[in-house]
């Protein structure tokens, strides 16, 4: 006999819970959303990629297609310049949420069997952060208009300066390690080619995190609430798309009759894996980034969590299934 579907209550208004709830919804399991209200991030830099992971996901083959791209990054990382190509569409985050709000559920106040939480707070558990820094963000303008369609990447003594366009001519500027005006005072690439800053933000992490647990028997964290990633590698959004897919995965696969306590253990165990692969790419980023106490500071606590990951990846069992298509299989029907 067929199970009943379950009515899976997702919390969230990002892109991990606006991808749950379409992957859900398309096959046929009642999703009640609820929205959090937090402040839209201005600028989204969706490598190609990412891009292409959308529209599969959402069967948009055209998804900003028209948006302003960024075509180069220039990079000066504990050596000289290098330009380097790079293809990524700018959007904001509003613009994403508002080109895939078709696809969302209705939101209905229903009782739930099972919920997403893809923004805090969690039923149980805390955060684990991975160094002690934050960004702070601010807009600005651009002198030299070439910038309109390059990205610029700078590690100074304390910290790293990142200055994405926004097209007319404007642009945002990350600051990680500092105050914005120490930063750019230590510039010698961003500096030059901004001409006015705007007020800065309130600051907010910067540093890689995950939150343990990740689920429980009739619950999972998903997206930023589940793991944060450090804005220098620029995967956050990818990876918050690949979780929708994951969490919505282990949801049909538990209504289809699915093992639950495997399905909650491999979806664990796939994001602390993630989480590890993460802490090793920016270990090597601040390994070379800087040589001062700061730059050393993080990089050591970088590799303890890469260390703390493996140990917890050690008593897991090996990962029981894989993804075939947006569906859970078990890897011996796989093979």
């Amino acid at each position: 006999m067929r199970q009943r579907r379950l009515i899976v209550g997702i919390r969230g208004s990002g892109i991990a819970a606006t991808t749950c709830a379409h992957l859900l919804h398309g096959a046929g399991l009642r999703v009640a959303s609820e929205a959090a209200h937090r402040t839209p991030v201005p600028t989204i830099l969706l490598s190609d990629p990412a891009l292409a992971l959308l529209r599969d996901v959402f069967g948009r083959p055209g998804l900003f297609a028209d948006s302003p791209r960024v075509k180069r990054r220039v990079i000066v990382w504990g050596g000289a310049p290098v330009e380097v190509p790079h293809s990524a569409a700018l959007v904001s985050e509003e613009a994403v949420q508002a080109a895939l709000a078709s696809d969302k559920p209705a939101a209905g106040p229903v009782p739930v069997d099972f919920s997403i939480h893809a923004a805090p707070p969690q039923p149980s558990g805390k955060m684990h952060i991975f160094g002690d820094r934050n960004a702070v963000a601010a807009k600005i303008r651009l002198r030299d208009p070439a910038c309109a369609q390059e990205g610029r990447v700078e590690a100074v003594p304390d910290g790293w300066l990142f200055l994405v366009p926004a097209g007319t001519g404007e642009g945002w500027l990350l600051g990680v390690g500092g105050s914005l005006d120490d930063l750019l005072a230590q510039s010698g690439l961003i500096a030059p080619v901004v001409d006015a800053v705007g007020a800065a933000s309130m600051p907010f992490p910067a540093a890689p995190r995950v939150h343990l647990p990740l689920c429980g028997d009739d619950w999972l964290a998903c997206g930023t609430a589940a793991l944060g990633f450090d804005p220098l590698c620029g995967d956050g959004t990818a990876q918050s798309v690949r979780e929708g897919i994951l969490a919505s995965a282990l949801l049909i696969g538990i209504t289809e009759g699915g093992d639950r306590a495997a399905l909650l253990t491999h979806y664990q165990s796939m994001l602390i894996a993630a989480m590890r692969r993460h802490l090793a790419l920016c270990a090597q980023f601040y390994a070379s980034g800087g040589t001062g106490d700061w730059w050393r500071a993080q990089h050591d606590a970088l590799m303890d969590g890469h260390r703390w990951c493996t140990g917890l990846l050690a008593k897991m069992p090996e990962p029981a299934f894989v993804l075939d298509g947006f569906r859970l299989v078990p890897r011996q029907q796989a093979a």
